[in-house]
């Protein structure tokens, strides 16, 4: 069938939108979704404009809510009329998808990453040549086809519009704390950044008994919308340094936990300075750019260490519920960073989230759809 998608036709292009896309043919254990609406990342910007290795032309998207209008026959859990999320694809068979660790899947990059399906073949097409896919899901589309795996089942009763970025950026920061940080009440946290995968991690933070939330970030308005999120403190860097900053806060110890999400070297660093002896730190951000650490005294003496976090270390099928029921709590206001524009506007709305204008920008896609639906 022929869909409608944003194309970038080849690196640091602007997308097109167009309506000669054709999807491939549907498989046993697939899903077809109707798109109502995705968010955009900036992992989909780091891939137009080539910071990580991929195809083109590519179609993105990998933040995407929709209804399900067909599934396979090989298909157990859905059913046409579901509301879904989509997420990353796991092969649910290798060693680490069967101990409950699907982020690191042994073929996570060439399921999601090589712009074609796990038996290799295209997703899309247009004019006969293959269109590359973001995460096997592409969810800047009228419609795609997803498996089992990339799906996770919302109540119909929630708006999908507001969903779709629970399946990266949401569970990427939330997860990161709550999954792989694990902080204990009474323990304190610094977060860099704040956009939507750092007010993620900051919302986690606050739900896990963190005593200290530290939002460190540049932009005024966004550190009140931290504020108003439940940090304890936020930090301008641009006026203060942070790291004396953080060591105030902390009676000159540093906190336990620090996520970075912002990708820029020297927030990397000062993210480790930041530390408590014994701290971790998180750098998850989609970046092209290196740390210099000094491991006798930034690791070795005070017994730090830096990590790295896929996805949030997370299983969507459970994390994504987990935070609807915070969100439906309210302890998880994540739509509260959410902006939406039209389809045709996603130029406007990428552009919007690389300034910072806007933290969560959702494309509706499906405009005739309605709420409770």
């Amino acid at each position: 069938m022929k869909i409608k998608a944003a194309v970038i036709d080849k690196k640091g292009d602007q997308f097109a939108i167009r309506d000669d896309i054709e999807l491939a043919e549907m498989q046993p254990d697939d899903i077809q979704v109707k798109m109502v609406a995705s968010g955009i990342c900036h992992s989909d910007e780091a891939l137009r404009k080539g910071d990580a290795v991929i195809d083109y032309p590519i179609i993105l998207g990998h933040e995407g809510s929709g209804i399900v209008e067909k599934v396979g026959s090989h298909v157990q859990n859905f059913e046409p009329g579901d509301h879904v999320v989509l997420s990353f694809y796991s092969c649910r068979n290798c060693e680490n998808c069967l101990k409950g660790k699907p982020t690191q899947c042994l073929h996570y990059g060439e399921n999601n990453l090589s712009g074609v399906r796990p038996d290799k073949t295209a997703h899309f097409t247009e004019n006969g040549e293959k269109v590359a896919d973001m995460f096997d899901q592409s969810s800047f589309t009228t419609t795609t086809v997803v498996r089992e795996s990339n799906a996770v089942k919302v109540p119909k009763e929630l708006d999908l519009r507001k969903l779709g970025p629970l399946g990266c950026g949401y569970v990427t920061g939330s997860g990161t704390v709550l999954n792989t940080l694990k902080p204990r009440p009474g323990q304190t946290i610094a977060v860099f950044g704040t956009g939507a995968v750092g007010l993620a991690a900051m919302m986690a933070g606050k739900i896990a008994g963190c005593t200290k939330v530290i939002a460190v970030d540049i932009v005024d308005h966004r550190l009140a919308l931290a504020k108003e999120l439940g940090a304890t403190n936020a930090i301008n860097s641009k006026e203060e340094d942070p790291v004396e900053a953080i060591k105030a806060l902390t009676n000159g110890h540093g906190v336990d936990f620090a996520v970075d999400t912002t990708g820029v070297t020297g927030v990397m660093e000062a993210s480790i300075k930041a530390l408590a002896q014994g701290g971790v730190s998180a750098c998850i951000a989609v970046t092209p750019n290196h740390i210099d650490v000094d491991t006798w005294n930034d690791l070795c003496v005070d017994d730090k260490s830096v990590i790295g976090v896929n996805m949030g270390d997370s299983i969507p099928q459970i994390d994504i519920p987990r935070l609807i029921e915070f969100y439906q709590a309210g302890m998880f206001d994540f739509d509260k960073t959410e902006k939406f524009y039209k389809f045709d506007q996603i130029n406007e709305a990428n552009a919007d989230s690389i300034s910072g204008k806007t933290i969560k920008p959702i494309l509706v896609i499906d405009e005739a759809y309605q709420p409770g639906e």
